[in-house]
């Protein structure tokens, strides 16, 4: 049975989601009080705030989702989701070298040029055998 330590997860949201290891620390401590000393945690105790970084984590590969369903008395199913530390997968990044920088974590905004108005690709210089071939091989 493998243990999560701060240090491990600290290390290991640093190397994958490319943030300092201090706000590494931070979201390595809030996550480790949500799950305690369980390895699985219900969905229902998240904020939608708090859940967004589970869901990074998820993406990241540290976490997962699981569901059970029951049958109440009534007849009704009723569904439990919960989310579940990936020890191994925390364990092994922990252990890597910085992997890329996220935007979402660089704690500095980023402008965001409008394109909007201008044209990407101008889809009416293209020939009528283009729009044929694309539609034979779908």
């Amino acid at each position: 049975m493998n243990i999560i330590t701060l240090s491990d997860l600290s290390k290991a949201i640093a190397n994958r989601v490319g943030i300092d290891i201090e706000e590494a620390r931070r979201d390595a401590g809030f996550v480790l009080d949500i799950f305690g000393y369980d390895n699985r945690v219900i969905d229902n105790v998240l904020d939608p705030e708090d859940r967004q970084l589970f869901y990074i984590l998820e993406e990241e590969g540290m976490l997962t989702t699981e569901r059970e369903e029951t049958t109440l008395y009534d007849g009704r199913e009723w569904r439990t989701h919960y989310w579940v530390l990936k020890k191994n997968t925390i364990l092994k990044y922990s252990q890597e070298k910085k992997k890329r920088i996220s935007p979402f974590f660089t704690g500095k905004r980023q402008e965001i040029n409008d394109i909007s108005d201008e044209s990407l690709f101008d889809y009416d210089s293209l020939d009528e055998d283009t729009w044929v071939t694309r539609k034979i091989n779908e």
